[in-house]
């Protein structure tokens, strides 16, 4: 692991996410869980090497992609990345993404990771803005978000074809430099 680009937090380690077994292994023990991606729009994943593709295809080349880790025992029990923000075009803008292992809901692993990695980006990369989006469906994923301090921005119908072959609309969430400044005084 490339240890320059760990962020640790009180309770998590967060690593850049790299093509080895033990990753592969790591996301596909909790991204197999069909209570984990379904929500977010993504089937569970069916196997190691799906899991494998996924790492080396989208979270490795998109942006900061980190696993999310218990520091204590080094398990994988999450996803975070930052990545381009395609809707800002010419604005320092990025957007948040995440994923957390079933057993870890409700204890605030991704607001505590979030709030990491969202410190991390807007120093980094000289953000004005971030964004991050997220279904109708989602209302854990909603609670983290407004915890977090972005603002709502509205909800655009069917921009995402899921797996299932519904149509979701998502909620827009944003959050300015100076907004993340003052929330986390």
């Amino acid at each position: 692991m490339r240890e320059e680009r760990y962020i640790e937090t009180e309770r998590l380690l967060l690593t850049p996410w790299e093509d080895t077994d033990e990753c592969a292994e790591g996301l596909y023990s909790w991204a197999k869980d069909p209570r984990v991606g379904p929500n977010a729009g993504w089937a569970p994943h069916a196997s190691v090497e799906e899991s494998r593709k996924i790492i080396r295809e989208m979270f490795i080349p998109g942006g900061d992609g980190f696993a999310v880790r218990d520091k204590a025992t080094r398990e994988i029990i999450g996803n975070i990345s930052v990545y381009e923000d395609t809707a800002r075009e010419g604005v320092a803008s990025m957007e948040l993404g995440y994923a957390l292992k079933y057993e870890c809901w409700g204890k605030g692993y991704m607001t505590e990771a979030s709030r990491a990695i969202m410190d991390y980006a807007f120093k980094k990369y000289d953000l004005v803005i971030m964004a991050i989006r997220t279904s109708e469906v989602n209302a854990r994923s909603q609670r983290v978000i407004e915890k977090l301090g972005f603002k709502y921005e509205g909800t655009l119908r069917k921009t995402y074809h899921i797996y299932t072959g519904e149509d979701r609309d998502s909620r827009f969430y944003s959050i300015t430099r100076e907004e993340w400044e003052n929330h986390e005084k």
